[in-house]
């Protein structure tokens, strides 16, 4: 990413995926995991790379208890990472879809993916 962007002149801006429900269907990293990626990221230095914040996609029907609780736990990891960084900018959460939308902003999401239900479910296959 940052070599792209580099060739290309921009600096892009990137979210962590974490995998705060331990999902095996899920992509992301482990939460334990998080703050090595982090600081490896950061010591990097990358010129054209600037981390903005962490995503997570939820559990499909979960139900709003544990959806929730996933939410907070990454807007936890996010506040814990900001405070040991310092990084002000290091503030968005990305997480929450159609079906868990409103439940991820009063957890605290600055993002949230709503596509199914403005443009209906994909096709399968």
């Amino acid at each position: 990413l940052n070599e792209a962007a580099q060739a290309a002149g921009v600096v892009c801006n990137g979210l962590i995926q974490v995998n705060v429900s331990g999902d095996p269907k899920k992509h992301g990293i482990a939460p334990a995991d998080l703050v090595r990626l982090f600081d490896t990221i950061q010591e990097a230095n990358f010129a054209a790379l600037s981390l903005r914040g962490l995503m997570t996609i939820g559990r499909l029907n979960a139900g709003e208890v544990a959806t929730r609780g996933a939410f907070a736990q990454l807007r936890a990891l996010r506040d814990s990472l900001c405070e040991r960084s310092g990084l002000l900018e290091f503030n968005e959460l990305s997480m929450g879809m159609s079906g868990d939308f409103t439940w991820a902003i009063a957890e605290g999401a600055t993002m949230v993916r709503v596509g199914s239900a403005l443009f209906g479910e994909r096709a399968a296959g």
